[in-house]
């Protein structure tokens, strides 16, 4: 079961071209920096001249892939993917990349991202004639792209003419025989970025897996923009570019990226170091020690604590061979379900008043556990801090955000859920404070989840 106080991760995506080979085991390695986005399923498909193979399973990237797998794939793209999915998703059938075979030719297509219209995408293939294998959007985009491309001249110009369809996030990745097809939805709402290795071309949603694979950080794919790599040469279509005000999910800087990576030209530590800053303008009190709970709380305590004053400590422990999922223990063991993958260090806590920074507080569930822990180490007093605004609205672009009724700010008074959760104080960041916390972005935030305002027009279903 996934830690489910926490949001559900994005997916994430890499791809390449080498005209040396050796494209699968970079892959590989790039989906290991990319597990934080999901951990439910992963896969690798290979273009080997224009014949493209692939493997892919439900797992994480060392559970699906050794060494005798990965010495059969050879060739000079790759196309890589790891999956995160709600329960009702986590079929092998919807394990990523989706590979193709149609009239042209063959394709490979991964991305990150929920379509708002999928519906009316999905009933509008099924009355021609379409029969769908999985239940993703990615499947949908394929059969507009290879309907599309019957009558285009290129496949990148089928994918140019079948945007105005697509409503709402995609950060897509298409591999046919020859080219390597990056696309990023024209608001923007999940990181795409280039990156080279000497004569090596790769696709990342996080710039950590080029520092991973040993390449260099080029630029973001602009939302809207379509970049095609073939035989070593970049070009791109912007017929979509700068249409739509940008609306990068901000919980990538909250959440969702690793601190190391770079999003949108700002580094996500600093990002989250500046909004713990503004957590302790905004919420400050008199305490002892700065704490944050491992990992995307750490960057944001250590902030806190800059700004304050207040030293900052290792409060917890983190057991490294738990991701963000695992089994979870009966109902009378949840407790030891965090403690099991976090334990209190008394040194720094016992005696003393302690400021636990988090990135963010869903159902608070997660937080009361957390919160007695602290108390059984010795902590006299634990005052709670969001680096993130109160969970306010649903997200309807591929963030597992739950149901109004399950968030605990939308059911409970600030007072009522300091009470639920057992804490001295609570606090959370202001939605104005979120304007500041990425000076260096060239990019808007989408920040619906908190405000209820969305980038683009919600349907009504």
């Amino acid at each position: 079961m996934s830690f489910k106080d926490k949001l559900g991760e994005e997916c994430g995506v890499f791809a390449i071209y080498d005209p040396a080979g050796h494209v699968a085991r970079t892959t590989y390695y790039a989906l290991y920096a990319l597990q934080h986005r999901g951990q439910e399923s992963c896969g690798i498909a290979i273009n080997n001249n224009r014949d493209i193979s692939q493997h892919k399973d439900m797992g994480l990237v060392n559970e699906v892939f050794n060494e005798d797998i990965l010495s059969k794939m050879e060739g000079t793209m790759a196309l890589g993917h790891v999956r995160y999915a709600t329960k009702e998703e986590s079929l092998r059938e919807n394990a990523q990349p989706l590979v193709i075979r149609y009239v042209k030719g063959n394709l490979a297509l991964a991305q990150n991202g929920t379509l708002l219209n999928n519906k009316e995408i999905w009933d509008k293939l099924s009355r021609d004639g379409a029969i769908f294998q999985s239940t993703t959007d990615t499947e949908a985009i394929a059969y507009l792209i290879a309907r599309e491309r019957l009558n285009a001249g290129s496949i990148e110009r089928a994918i140019e003419h079948i945007l105005p369809e697509l409503k709402g996030a995609f950060s897509l990745i298409v591999m046919s025989g020859q080219k390597l097809i990056a696309v990023r939805d024209p608001w923007g709402f999940r990181p795409l970025s280039i990156g080279r290795i000497g004569d090596a071309i790769c696709f990342s949603s996080e710039t950590c897996a080029f520092d991973s694979v040993g390449a260099e950080f080029i630029r973001d794919v602009a939302p809207g923009e379509i970049v095609i790599v073939e035989k070593g040469e970049i070009r791109t279509i912007d017929t979509y570019k700068k249409q739509t005000p940008c609306g990068l999910c901000v919980f990538e800087y909250l959440y969702f990226a690793r601190p190391d990576s770079q999003v949108e030209m700002q580094m996500v530590h600093d990002s989250r170091r500046l909004a713990g800053a503004y957590l302790a303008e905004e919420t400050g009190v008199d305490a002892d020690v700065v704490i944050g709970v491992p990992d995307s709380g750490i960057s944001a305590a250590i902030g806190y604590s800059e700004r304050s004053g207040i030293p900052y400590g290792i409060g917890f422990v983190k057991n490294k061979y738990i991701g963000r999922t695992f089994i979870q223990p009966l109902q009378s063991m949840r407790e030891d379900s965090v403690r099991i993958k976090l334990n209190v260090l008394k040194s720094t806590v016992a005696g003393k008043r302690v400021v636990m920074v988090d990135d963010s507080i869903v159902r608070g569930t997660t937080s009361k556990r957390i919160v007695s822990l602290l108390r059984k180490a010795g902590a006299t007093e634990v005052h709670v801090r969001s680096s993130a605004p109160p969970f306010l609205y649903p997200c309807y672009f591929g963030t597992d955000v739950p149901s109004q009724d399950q968030l605990i700010a939308c059911n409970y008074t600030m007072e009522e859920i300091r009470d639920m959760i057992g804490a001295d104080s609570i606090g959370f960041l202001s939605v104005d404070a979120l304007s500041k916390i990425a000076p260096d972005a060239k990019c808007g935030f989408c920040e619906g989840c908190f405000t209820g305002k969305y980038p683009i027009e919600i349907p009504e279903e």
